[in-house]
């Protein structure tokens, strides 16, 4: 199954459109394309990358992640939003 996400990251106003890739509903690839630098610097990194989808934890990671930020005042209290398709 393909997944697409969209994920409108906040205050920074950066977006990022994650692709989701499994033949087989386990091991995946994923694309990312991205207008944040930091972002596009996680892109290279998992290119060409299999991940197991049965090992990963889902979207508490993002909240824990964005809760780490607002705390160490590098990103501000506001609302993400990720949008999900399959296709």
């Amino acid at each position: 199954m393909k997944c697409v996400a969209k994920v409108a990251a906040g205050v920074c106003g950066f977006t990022t459109e994650i692709t989701a890739d499994s033949p087989d509903d386990q091991m995946l690839t994923l694309s990312l394309a991205t207008d944040c630098q930091k972002i596009a610097g996680l892109a290279q990194a998992l290119e060409g990358r299999e991940i197991d989808g049965y090992d990963e934890i889902g979207a508490v990671l993002s909240g824990i992640f964005k809760a780490v930020q607002v705390a160490a005042r590098v990103a501000l209290p506001r609302d993400i939003s990720i949008t999900m398709s399959a296709g």
